[in-house]
């Protein structure tokens, strides 16, 4: 079932198209990353998905409720942390959750989600007190009141230390476990390839791309680089080697052979074996394209 159905969404500032006939479906349960460049639409989408602007054209429903009639509903079950998040100077971490968890007439402990974000020890210290970082933490534990639905995490990596940055990923890959869809955009492509089930790549308004990151990297020839150290390099096997089924590029250097692969298992096997045979065959290193190399040859094709 989808938790979020986005048909034809288009949104114009004037004359800036910033979102473009988009499409996007996400499964309830997933976690999905929504990567893009700044000013690609990103925020827009997410804007529009909780009724905090209305589209030029198209619709968006999210567990099956109109974004633009069912907003209250929505945000009912969904938990926010979006660009910008306020916090009130003067007021205390444990105090902003509680505020939440009193809005949303939930029966949370406020300690205890401080304490999955790390912030026990600064939960009665003033959030004006705070390092951005601190803040975004807190935020991260308003954002989990009431055990949403649906997470939307706009940026949530902004501020955070490595420590913060891993409490993140452990945050979303649990939501995830006890059933959660979460739906988050950031530029540490890292933190989506760590705990992203799909990505998508949004490029001037346009998807220019959806899916699993293993499945980008067969769509684009991003796959695996087959480092062989070798006592030699002699023609015949590279010759060889660029005629294997899966093997895409071949190049040689310094008693190293670098060899790109888009093929499976079989091709890597091959590869080695050509090597072995050939009497030059020393070690081998596997290099998985990352979702940084997909999401800049995506960028790239674009440009």
């Amino acid at each position: 079932m989808s938790a979020i159905q986005i048909d034809g969404l288009t949104k114009r500032f004037g004359d800036v198209v910033a979102v473009d006939d988009l499409s996007l479906s996400v499964e309830s349960g997933e976690v999905f990353g929504f990567l893009g460049p700044n000013g690609a639409g990103k925020s827009t989408t997410i804007n529009a998905m909780l009724d905090f602007t209305k589209p030029t054209s198209g619709r968006i429903e999210v567990f099956g409720h109109d974004a633009n009639r069912g907003s209250v509903a929505i945000r009912r079950r969904a938990g926010l942390l979006l660009e910008g998040y306020g916090a009130y100077p003067n007021l205390t971490g444990r105090e902003h959750v509680q505020h939440a968890i009193d809005t949303k007439d939930a029966d949370d402990d406020a300690g205890e989600l401080l304490a999955r974000v790390g912030l026990t020890d600064a939960a009665d210290r003033r959030a004006g007190g705070y390092s951005k970082g601190m803040r975004q933490r807190m935020a991260l534990a308003v954002a989990l009141v009431g055990d949403p639905d649906l997470l939307v995490l706009d940026e949530p990596s902004t501020g955070l230390d490595p420590n913060g940055a891993r409490t993140l990923r452990e945050l979303v890959r649990e939501e995830a476990d006890r059933g959660a869809t979460v739906f988050f955009s950031s530029h540490i492509l890292e933190q989506v390839e760590a705990v992203a089930d799909r990505i998508g790549i949004l490029l001037d308004g346009d998807l220019a791309a959806v899916g699993g990151v293993d499945d980008l990297r067969r769509e684009l020839g991003a796959g695996t680089t087959l480092d062989v150290s070798v006592s030699g390099a002699p023609d015949a096997l590279l010759g060889d080697l660029r005629a294997l089924d899966g093997v895409r590029e071949v190049r040689a250097r310094n008693g190293q052979l670098e060899v790109a692969c888009d093929g499976d298992g079989n091709t890597k096997l091959a590869v080695l074996q050509a090597a072995a045979d050939a009497g030059v065959y020393r070690d081998f290193a596997l290099r998985e394209a990352s979702l940084d190399d997909v999401f800049s040859k995506y960028t790239e094709a674009e440009a």
